[in-house]
């Protein structure tokens, strides 16, 4: 019995800990040479061009959509990471990359248009993310300037652009759904009482239960606000408080727009948000430490990890900005099913840090 998971936040502990045991067996275990890792990459990124595709056609017929963009938008930026890294190790190793690179930006093009279009929040997770892959990138292979002030100014007029783009969309097909404007006023009129719940009644752990949608007889801690996706709790039958579109539709609770800090913050408390921030950071400068020594084996002409490496970067990449997306700017980049990408990128990366050795 103690092994099963009592509540939602032990329930996420628990996953974590199996999917990070996964990956590092996986990591291990799996030849990933560089030939596998960059058609894998490949594979991934035209399959999420064709899916996010798909989901916006639906949305334009009106026959609803799946919203693949906040679950798989993070895994998407991994694939195409790690394919633009894959293609900078082989123009160092003298390969003919030209038709390889054509094909890889027509679906980093397709990703930008189709995602953008669904939701305003991957926009911005994969213009950071990119930004974010290339100066990890320039860095691991030692580009003299891979951070300027004319590269800076290159990615925010490519986000400005695109929200332009996006609101002159709005506007004439009268569709609202494309606006930005739309989702900034939704944010003023429903993010502020949401964030007033979270400052008056969030304790060291968890929250005042009073406050809570479900009232005191939950308990005041891991109520639901965060959770995994709701089909991987009722598939094992766990009695966990779930709220079936509550958070979309009620504004007493902690809307979806608001930064994930504050929805950790309450349904967990002031200690455990503290703990995961630690935990984020310390992921993220041991895939940085383990990249440099990859870096340091590549320039040896050790090819033993170059497919190792690139998937690093991507898994990296890819996890920075479901990061700081998630926390600071929408909790819904961070919960629910995009909890379980979310979990899924952190192991990646940890796995990396960890090398098992076969006995005969």
């Amino acid at each position: 019995m103690l092994l099963i998971a009592q509540n939602h936040f032990q329930l996420i502990l628990e996953v974590g800990l199996i999917i990070l045991a996964i990956m590092i067996f996986a990591i291990n275990l799996v030849p990933l040479s560089l030939s596998v890792v960059t058609f894998l990459s490949l594979f991934l990124s035209g399959g999420f061009t064709l899916l996010f595709l798909g989901d916006f056609g639906l949305l334009v017929l009106s026959f609803g959509q799946n919203e693949f963009t906040h679950p798989f938008g993070p895994i998407a930026l991994l694939a195409i990471v790690t394919a633009l890294a894959s293609l900078k190790v082989m123009e160092e190793s003298g390969v003919n990359v030209v038709r390889l690179k054509k094909v890889v930006y027509a679906f980093l093009i397709g990703i930008t248009i189709f995602g953008g279009l669904m939701h305003k929040s991957f926009l911005l997770l994969w213009i950071l993310g990119l930004f974010i892959g290339y100066l990890i990138i320039s860095k691991s292979f030692r580009q003299k300037t891979f951070l300027s002030v004319k590269r800076i100014m290159i990615f925010l007029g490519l986000g400005v652009i695109a929200f332009g783009a996006l609101e002159f969309l709005s506007w004439i097909t009268s569709m609202d759904i494309f606006s930005p404007m739309l989702r900034l006023s939704r944010i003023e009129d429903n993010s502020l009482s949401s964030l007033r719940l979270v400052v008056q009644n969030t304790r060291l752990i968890g929250h005042d239960a009073t406050s809570s949608f479900w009232g005191p007889d939950v308990g005041g801690f891991a109520d639901g606000y965060i959770s995994l996706p709701m089909y991987f709790i009722l598939m094992f039958g766990l009695p966990y408080p779930l709220f079936f579109g509550l958070l979309v539709t009620k504004k007493d609770t902690i809307d979806y727009m608001v930064p994930g800090i504050f929805g950790y913050c309450y349904d967990f408390g002031y200690i455990v948000l503290v703990l995961m921030i630690i935990v984020i950071i310390g992921i993220i400068l041991a895939g940085l430490i383990v990249l440099k020594k990859y870096r340091a084996n590549r320039e040896k002409n050790n090819k033993k990890y170059l497919g190792k490496e690139v998937l690093l970067i991507g898994s990296l990449v890819a996890f920075i900005a479901q990061s700081t997306v998630g926390l600071f700017f929408f909790n819904r980049t961070i919960n629910g099913m995009a909890l379980l990408t979310f979990l899924l990128l952190g192991s990646l990366v940890l796995a990396h840090t960890v090398s098992l050795k076969r006995t005969t």
